[in-house]
């Protein structure tokens, strides 16, 4: 089996992390970056073997992704990555709309308005300075819906947020897989917040809700033959 690569993390030295958290990291992105598929099986000596360290570690780094839904164990074939659970996802989407909106009418009411100018210079930007690497786009995408709400001010709201980023994120980036979904994005991020910025909170959230509803009508879409699609051609990890 091919070896998973080491993804650089700006927030932590890989010399500083546990060779269990190292594992976890590293199988969790492969899961997110569609280098592992849902349904696909593979051992505890195997997923070692390609992540270059023993199987304790990995069997700990395993443990934690099942507790999070992410791969599920079988007694005698050992794991595999959990399949989509649509109905979920779909919950997931419901509660980000109603997260996202709230956020949208205390940023609208809030004096002074807390300060976006670092999405206005990512989203109100010309067309030839707007970025069309997908896996860029996607990050920007998610920092821009989880700024607004951290913006708001409500701490608890933003962890909640966090987790049902979190918990969308493997979908979530099927999104940007092709140019006109990117180039859409940037489109409706700019509307809803030039809607913010003029204090046109139902505007905002009828733009938000809209911008969303079409994210999750893309997660019934989901086809095998659109995760194969999606998967990277190098699938070291």
């Amino acid at each position: 089996m091919k070896p998973l690569a080491t993804r650089n993390n700006p927030r932590a030295n890989p010399r500083e992390l546990t060779r269990a958290e190292n594992a976890y990291r590293r199988i969790k992105a492969a899961i997110f970056d569609f280098v592992l598929l849902p349904g696909e099986g593979f051992t505890e000596s195997d997923m070692a073997e390609r992540l270059g360290m023993s199987r304790t570690p990995v069997r700990e780094a395993l443990f934690r992704l099942e507790l999070e839904g992410y791969v599920q164990v079988a007694f005698r074939s050992g794991w595999s990555v959990s399949p989509f659970d649509f109905r979920k996802l779909e919950e997931l989407y419901d509660l980000r709309i109603v997260l996202e909106c709230s956020a949208v009418d205390r940023l609208c009411a809030a004096v002074p308005m807390p300060d976006l100018g670092l999405l206005k210079a990512t989203w109100l930007v010309p067309e030839k300075d707007r970025l069309k690497t997908t896996t860029e786009v996607a990050a920007l995408d998610e920092a821009f819906h989880s700024t607004l709400v951290s913006a708001a001010g409500n701490h608890e709201m933003a962890r909640v947020h966090a987790d049902v980023t979190d918990g969308i994120r493997i979908v979530r980036r099927l999104d940007f897989t092709q140019a006109p979904r990117i180039t859409a994005t940037y489109e409706e991020h700019a509307k809803i917040l030039k809607a913010i910025l003029a204090r046109r909170a139902d505007a905002a959230k009828l733009l938000l809700r809209t911008h969303i509803e079409a994210s999750k009508a893309e997660v019934r879409k989901i086809t095998i033959h659109k995760l194969h699609s999606a998967r990277p051609a190098a699938t070291q990890m």
